[in-house]
């Protein structure tokens, strides 16, 4: 069976060790929340390669929608940032040519400079192929609804590619106040992978529908990983109490996130999970995620494979909806 996974990272040290460390230790990047296992992340980020497919061909991962992880170019402001985007996107497609067929792309985009990022999004999409972009987080502690945003919005729906909101590091007056007085490792893993970064990107795309945003751009799609960041879950509580009339908005909010917003498994391989993500969002915008090298490829597959639903429906869920939403062949 083909299987297309959407959250796959990629993390190059030569473009990391170039960023100014202020910068990084602003952005809340720090040594002191060690996991198990990071070194071998270091390693497979900065691989394209031998080891990232030997992984791919054991659990049968047919192809691997790559993007970029901060540190990286969305933390340098000015030209600087601009020119480290565009070297970036310039090396994943140039290492993606050593192995046709096994990759697509989410370009990396120097969030610093909405304008800018516009056309990087655009230069990508036209000149490599690239199936959309992938935002990691706040930008200077602001949302995408925030205007300075809108040419980034309206370049994706105009290109007819979609947004991958994927978490970032809370800022640091978020982080003081929900997230602190435990261990420091402890502190920061519920900041992020341990809760924080899911309930920030539901209230990410709560914010895009709340705002208007989705409403302007009507044909702009979304992507959300961990089977939701918990917004099946609370989706009916939330088209309750988001009344149109009284938020401002054109349509009901489930309307807008059932047509608009779509879901990956990406590091959530719960069936209970599925099965919410299924029945509130339906089979046809749910799709397959890994998260590498975070999450393994061979736990995926096993996650997959336990699904039990019609082949038909597993097919969708393993690459038929990304096929469809990305123009995948």
């Amino acid at each position: 069976m083909r299987i297309v996974s959407l959250e796959e990272h990629v993390r190059f040290s030569s473009f990391t060790d170039r960023i100014d460390p202020a910068a990084k230790e602003k952005r809340g990047y720090s040594k002191q929340a060690r996991q198990p296992g990071i070194e071998n992340w270091v390693r497979q980020l900065n691989d394209m390669d031998d080891e990232r497919i030997r992984l791919m061909d054991e659990s049968g991962i047919t192809v691997q929608v790559l993007s970029v992880l901060g540190p990286a170019a969305d933390l340098v402001e000015g030209e600087a940032g601009i020119a480290m985007a565009r070297e970036y996107n310039d090396t994943v497609a140039e290492k993606m040519k050593a192995h046709p067929g096994r990759f697509a792309a989410f370009a990396h985009l120097p969030m610093t400079s909405p304008q800018a990022s516009a056309d990087e999004l655009a230069r990508t999409v036209n000149e490599f192929g690239f199936v959309g972009a992938l935002i990691s987080g706040l930008t200077d502690d602001l949302f995408l609804d925030h205007e300075s945003f809108e040419p980034i919005l309206a370049r994706a729906e105009q290109l007819k590619v979609p947004l991958y909101i994927h978490p970032g590091i809370p800022p640091k007056a978020v982080r003081d106040a929900y997230f602190s007085g435990l261990k420091p490792p402890v502190n920061m893993l519920l900041a992020m992978a341990g809760f924080g970064w899911h309930a920030e990107t539901a209230i990410h795309v709560l914010r895009l529908i709340a705002a208007g945003c989705l409403d302007r751009h009507p044909s702009l799609q979304l992507i959300i990983g961990h089977m939701g960041e918990m917004l099946p879950m609370m989706l009916d509580r939330c088209d309750e109490l988001f009344v149109p009339d009284f938020v401002g908005i054109e349509r009901p909010l489930r309307q807008t996130m059932l047509e608009q917003v779509h879901l990956t498994t990406s590091g959530v391989f719960s069936q209970p999970a599925l099965k919410v993500a299924i029945d509130t969002f339906g089979i046809d915008r749910v799709m397959f995620s890994i998260d590498y090298p975070f999450s393994s490829n061979e736990e995926g597959r096993h996650f997959l494979d336990k699904i039990a639903l019609a082949p038909a429906d597993v097919a969708k869920i393993a690459h038929g909806n990304a096929d469809r939403l990305l123009g995948l062949t």
